[in-house]
């Protein structure tokens, strides 16, 4: 039906006679010379009909609207030197329409403006409610190209330099603990018993790599079902990658080359390497988080030791029962904060005590070194703890200090919450830099206060350091995060191949011998037929293409994605169904709707 695609088109092409399909982005009447900009996937082109050059078409382009589907043809003609558009990749040319095609109009409103030219805000809702039309749009259709692009680059990139092959995996598997909940799908013809939908292929990858595949990849679906925020859906893509006979160096080697790969190719940019590192316990010194964002400065300094025995019992009163003080230097922070936000209901105070602090100290520092603050902290210093505070902190004149004091994860969060907040703030934050790094040497285990049994940091499939086997509990992990300016992109490890590890690994999370047997017996057994040593690491593809795109949120990145609800307000998902099908499945809902 059509000779070239509408951003297609270029000077060289001037004289040709084309015919082109799209939508009418616009229609402009200028005087009897009526201007259609012609859209497709590919961009937009001017087309142009006069009642003198071009009558065949006159009439035909007189009843054209916004968004009307059309076929025309006619002659490429360079524009007039007036008319010249630069901001279009076809704005040096323009079609004068022998013939313009109707083949579908629009029957009702447009909900919202679709035309590239319109800016106008639109309610996220209904973008969903009608995706079909918001997906025309410039800025979509923008993102589901490098979205596209993106994976393109993965799988050349994998498949041609590194000799990986794709494998599909199930998509119907059975429910395992140490996860998020699991979506499950009742089996008909198995009545009572319930495939669950994979929340990743972790198992049968690694299946796959005790079957001699050597280096996997997949673009998998997975899907989990828990509280939504603006980068999680409850299903998702991720890129899983695992190869056999890797050591650590080698997987993260591979991984660099792989990234950089990814943003020449869809961003045109060189990323240097090697990336930095940082062990999980220098960024939660540092930084209170394993994912920080190394773009600024504003680094947290321990004080625990210089306080522990100060006059000030909010700070001694901490590390004695086991927990930590440390410091937010904040540069500038005396004229750029006022004491108003940081005390009870000020915008700072309340991003603490929603990490969980109860509270929240501050010094300021003034000239010649002189300490002041609200409250009893510089009266219970010393001179020379004083002095060794301003030098940890390198705090100058003008230095705001922040403190956290209490338990070491409530201080860490806190103080991570606030230099995110105080960050953006101030504008120290070069949103042109790309930091990625690694966050390596994570603990294998952390104690889950509610359930009171310790639970995998990563999953229970993660190798520990071989220099900790003595001491399990307390080991750390082979295992490494991408981080990409402060949010985690990919995950991995290297796994346990031996199945006496396996099984201590299963003992220390509090699996009984028959738990463990019941739910990963499958996985054990294969352990005792030559498995050899391997190592992975999944990549969040929707986070990633988000970062690449410069969105907010993955759900414009994603072609139909569900609300934070997890609702998908196009079709009407999930929604009820008819008896029949529950009776057939032998289930019967216990759903009963709260009364008004």
């Amino acid at each position: 039906m059509r000779t070239y695609y509408c951003g297609h088109l270029r000077p060289e092409h001037i004289g040709e006679t084309v015919t082109l399909c799209g939508w009418v982005d616009r229609r402009r009447d200028h005087g009897g010379v009526i201007f259609l900009d012609l859209r497709d996937r590919s961009g937009i082109v001017q087309v142009v009909s006069d009642p003198e050059r071009t009558p065949d078409s006159y009439a035909d382009c007189e009843k054209m609207r916004n968004e009307y589907v059309v076929k025309i043809t006619g002659r490429i003609s360079r524009r007039p030197e007036d008319s010249l558009n630069p901001k279009l990749p076809t704005g040096e040319v323009e079609i004068y329409a022998d013939r313009v095609e109707l083949l579908n109009g629009i029957y009702k409103k447009l909900p919202f403006p679709v035309a590239n030219a319109d800016t106008e805000a639109v309610r996220e809702e209904l973008r969903l409610k009608y995706r079909y039309l918001d997906l025309r749009r410039e800025r979509m259709s923008r993102n589901l190209r490098i979205r596209h692009e993106t994976i393109k680059a993965m799988r050349r990139f994998l498949e041609d330099e590194w000799d990986f092959i794709e494998v599909e995996t199930p998509m119907l598997t059975r429910s395992t603990p140490e996860g998020a909940r699991d979506y499950l799908v009742p089996s008909r013809v198995n009545p009572g018993e319930w495939f669950a939908l994979p929340q990743s292929p972790q198992l049968f990858k690694q299946l796959l790599m005790v079957a001699g595949c050597d280096r996997y990849y997949q673009i998998a679906r997975c899907f989990r079902d828990e509280d939504l925020r603006a980068d999680r859906q409850p299903e998702f893509t991720q890129l899983d990658i695992e190869m056999s006979f890797v050591e650590i160096e080698q997987m993260l080697d591979v991984n660099e080359a792989l990234m950089c790969h990814i943003f020449k190719a869809v961003r045109g940019i060189d990323l240097p390497r090697p990336f930095p590192r940082l062990t999980y316990a220098e960024a939660m010194d540092r930084y209170g988080t394993d994912r920080p964002d190394t773009r600024y400065g504003l680094e947290l300094v321990d004080v625990s030791d210089l306080v522990k025995d100060s006059g000030f019992k909010v700070f001694s009163g901490a590390v004695a029962q086991g927990g930590i003080v440390k410091v937010l230097p904040i540069p500038g922070g005396n004229d750029a904060i006022s004491n108003v936000r940081i005390k009870p209901g000020g915008d700072l105070f309340k991003e603490a005590s929603e990490a969980g602090a109860k509270g929240l100290a501050y010094i300021r520092v003034r000239e010649g070194g002189k300490i002041d603050t609200i409250g009893a902290i510089a009266d219970n210093l010393s001179p020379e703890q004083k002095q060794e505070l301003l030098a940890r902190t390198d705090a100058q004149p003008g230095h705001l200090l922040l403190f956290g004091a209490g338990d070491t994860a409530t201080v860490n969060k806190t103080l991570d919450r606030l230099r995110q907040v105080v960050a953006r703030q101030l504008g120290l934050i070069d949103e042109s830099k790309i930091n990625l790094l690694w966050v390596t040497d994570f603990p294998m285990f952390e104690w889950n206060a509610d359930e009171k049994r310790l639970e995998a940091l990563h999953h229970p499939f993660t190798a520990p350091n071989p220099e900790d086997l003595d001491d399990l509990k307390n080991a750390r992990a082979l295992a490494y995060d991408m981080v990409y300016n402060g949010l985690e992109i990919g995950g991995g490890s290297l796994r346990i191949y031996q199945r006496e590890i396996q099984e201590k690994v299963f003992e220390a999370i509090g699996l009984s011998e028959e738990e463990a047997r019941s739910k990963f017996g499958f996985l054990l057994d294969a352990f005792d037929y030559g498995t050899p040593p391997h190592g992975g690491i999944a990549y969040g593809l929707d986070r990633l293409v988000m970062l690449l795109a410069s969105e907010e949120s993955i759900r414009d990145v994603m072609a139909f994605p569900k609300t934070q609800q997890a609702r998908c307000l196009l079709t009407g998902a999930p929604a009820k169904v008819d008896q029949p099908q529950l009776k057939e499945l032998h289930v019967a809902s216990t759903y009963k709707p709260k009364k008004d």
